[in-house]
């Protein structure tokens, strides 16, 4: 590799800068006073200014991982008429979005149906021409024009990276009621709220499992809720009553994250492509691991799981230098066929590039042996690592077959 260095490259830091702003913003938010501004429109190629996004609540009740979709029951508030409450609201995982299930990035299929969600979403492409999803008698959800999302958490990971702790007033077994205080830094952040126990609400101590008599009053937990705004405050599906507890949640999380972004390759996009010289510049996506950026520089001259055709002229010039492969995707990080149709070569520079949502701050440029249509500057792509055996996933996470 010819340097490492923290370059910032034209077309990414124009696109991030982009994104950044200055001053007020000219768009509507939602803890802004001007509600005439028009909600801010993503741009293709850009990713979106701090704040832009509108922030929705609900639980998850259907989903399609391998297109990155799901549809949520958007929870009941003061803004909303009764004739509209409870009704469905379908979304797309933008290509940068990201998702975080138990303090750690992860997959929409890592997340069980059922789970209370916060969201921060877009509106829909002004060519998307899908009608809402209607249902009881042809209503709509008021959010429907928001179709795009950027952002997933659970309530877990929400509270956690905000460094929220609830904390147990009161337990009542019988009645199968939790009393409890949500605290930041120490102090009461909202009023007490209580919650409905259930007989298979499950119980986190340690290591392990514990039973519903474990929970007492003083105890620091957190928790994830199904039919939140039905019933009050919620259902506990399941409680970490201490720090161990959600620690392994976490870093069991995290492992299952990094196994699946090895087998399925960084998500990103393509920034800049030099025909004459066979470079592509390409910004990955944040809601990654930083830890798996560090393996890009892992040198693997065994080119175990590389295709034959990626050497030669497909591929890289040394392997004794950093290298790796892209794979043409779609919107929905969806591939078509890496096990053939890869290309790769030497990773050239990797480079620091600016930290907004969405992006991961990260860029390099590679040196390909051979260039495909897809690797067009705002194009989505896979990036393998050479250092990550290649694993050919099952049938249906392909999109080979179906155009």
């Amino acid at each position: 590799m010819r340097n490492i260095v923290p370059i910032l490259f034209t077309v990414a830091l124009g696109a991030c800068l982009a994104s950044v702003g200055a001053g007020e913003p000219q768009f509507r938010t939602d803890d802004g006073v001007d509600k005439k501004l028009p909600w801010f429109k993503l741009v293709n190629g850009q990713f979106p200014p701090e704040g832009s996004a509108h922030y929705i609540q609900g639980e998850l009740i259907r989903m399609d991982h391998t297109e990155r979709q799901f549809v949520i029951r958007v929870d009941r508030n003061d803004s909303q008429q009764r004739s509209v409450w409870d009704l469905p609201l379908p979304l797309d995982m933008l290509p940068y979005g990201s998702i975080y299930y138990n303090g750690a990035p992860a997959a929409l299929c890592d997340i069980p149906l059922g789970t209370h969600l916060h969201t921060w979403c877009y509106l829909k492409d002004e060519a998307d021409e899908r009608p809402p999803l209607a249902v009881f008698h042809d209503r709509i959800s008021p959010e429907a024009a928001f179709r795009r999302c950027i952002r997933v958490e659970d309530d877990f990971s929400f509270h956690s990276r905000q460094q929220q702790i609830w904390k147990i007033d009161s337990v009542d077994l019988e009645q199968k009621r939790l009393t409890a205080t949500l605290f930041q830094e120490g102090k009461a952040v909202e009023d007490p709220k209580t919650f409905d126990l259930l007989g298979r609400t499950r119980v986190f101590k340690e290591h392990g499992f514990a039973a519903l008599k474990s929970l007492a009053k003083g105890q620091s937990v957190l928790f994830n809720r199904t039919w939140v705004g039905l019933y009050g405050p919620g259902r506990i599906l399941e409680i970490y009553t201490d720090e161990a507890s959600r620690q392994l949640a976490t870093d069991q999380q995290m492992a299952r994250h990094q196994l699946h972004i090895r087998e399925r390759g960084l998500p990103a996009w393509v920034d800049a492509v030099d025909d004459k010289k066979q470079i592509v510049t390409l910004t990955f996506f944040d809601g990654v691991d930083p830890a798996l950026f560090k393996e890009l520089t892992i040198i693997n001259p065994d080119p175990l799981g590389w295709p034959a055709t990626l050497f030669g002229k497909g591929g890289a010039k040394n392997d004794l230098e950093p290298k790796g492969t892209i794979a043409v995707a779609r919107e929905s990080l969806m591939t078509y066929d890496p096990t053939n149709d890869r290309k790769g070569g030497n990773i050239l520079t990797i480079s620091k590039v600016p930290v907004v949502r969405g992006c991961s701050g990260v860029q390099i440029q590679l040196e390909c042996g051979m260039l495909l249509e897809g690797f067009r500057p705002t194009k989505i792509v896979r990036f393998y690592p050479a250092a990550w055996e290649f694993v050919t996933l099952p049938r249906e996470e392909g999109y080979f077959g179906r155009e």
